[in-house]
């Protein structure tokens, strides 16, 4: 496994991990988070997007401002950094076609 990452928000994530003594290359879940701005939208997104993760859930966030709906896709994977930037776009560019984008990510630590 390359132990370098670029100097983006991914690799500086993975980086992070890896310093902490996670082994990155044990798979895990990986969580996805993807926001929306109504419960049409995140049902829209999800119904296309369900194949491609082994749980897929939504739920209403209520702010201040404006309620939105945030998806959570979940993958057992290796959290590589080619796997997770890969995930992200697939995500943001499915989220794109109904007002959505892309939240974050994150998993537990396995630590070696």
């Amino acid at each position: 496994m390359d132990d370098t990452f670029p100097d983006d928000e991914h690799g500086d994530v993975l980086r992070q991990m890896k310093e902490q003594g996670d082994d990155l290359s044990a798979p895990r879940d990986v969580d996805f988070s993807v926001v929306f701005p109504d419960e049409a939208s995140a049902q829209s997104f999800i119904e296309i997007m369900k194949t491609h993760f082994d749980k897929i859930r939504y739920s209403k966030i209520e702010t201040l401002e404006q309620p939105t709906w945030d998806v959570t896709a979940t993958r057992f994977m290796i959290p590589s950094y080619r796997e997770i930037t890969q995930m992200e776009q697939l995500l943001g560019n499915a989220a794109a076609e109904f007002g959505g984008e892309n939240d974050g990510w994150g998993c537990f630590s396995v630590i070696k």
